[in-house]
């Protein structure tokens, strides 16, 4: 018996722990290694397998790390972007999904009161998050606008929610935002 015959029999083991029959088990598991063998092969990505069936993806341009399980993931599609790029699309069981390209994983922004979505990308990614930082800090500097300074830090809080709802783990930028507003409220009173 193969080292590769060896762990797909632990991980079938372990999906059908998950209560997932043989079939469906080796689809979970054909999942897995669609989405690990393209993240192999992308230059801006790295992945690490956990015994307890969940992936973290690592993107090297911001050091960010995304986790999920995949007895959350309902499907994987090989895609193809308005330029020809492969991309894999990963939809999970609580209808989120995210788009995994050659050096980052993107997200659809989540809904915030106030916030004309219709301007936002229909996609971000966390790299989006240090771009509107940026725009706050400047406005803050310029004293720009408080109109302005609203508007990005809702459009802050829509990246920031979007991606921990997906499995991004941003308590460093949620920390930041709630500093930011504290100290634009004291300044107001």
């Amino acid at each position: 018996m193969t080292l590769e015959s060896c762990i797909e029999k632990a991980w079938l083991r372990y999906f059908r722990g998950l209560g997932l029959s043989n079939t469906k088990g080796t689809a979970q598991l054909n999942k897995m290694d669609l989405i690990l063998n393209y993240i192999d092969q992308t230059k801006g990505l790295h992945a690490r397998l956990y015994d307890n069936g969940s992936i973290e993806i690592v993107q090297d341009l911001d050091q960010r790390k995304f986790r999920f399980s995949m007895s959350h993931v309902v499907d994987v599609l090989d895609r193809l972007d308005s330029e020809g790029k492969g991309f894999l699309q990963v939809n999970f069981t609580s209808g989120l999904k995210i788009l995994v390209t050659d050096t980052l994983i993107g997200f659809k922004p989540a809904e915030v009161l106030g916030l004309d979505m219709g301007k936002l990308p229909k996609v971000v990614t966390t790299p989006d998050l240090s771009s509107v930082k940026e725009a706050i800090e400047d406005s803050l500097d310029s004293d720009g606008s408080s109109y302005e300074l609203e508007v990005l830090k809702k459009v802050f809080q829509s990246i920031l929610d979007g991606a921990e709802k997906v499995g991004f783990s941003l308590n460093d930028q949620r920390i930041w935002i709630s500093r930011i507003s504290a100290s634009k409220f004291t300044a107001a009173a």
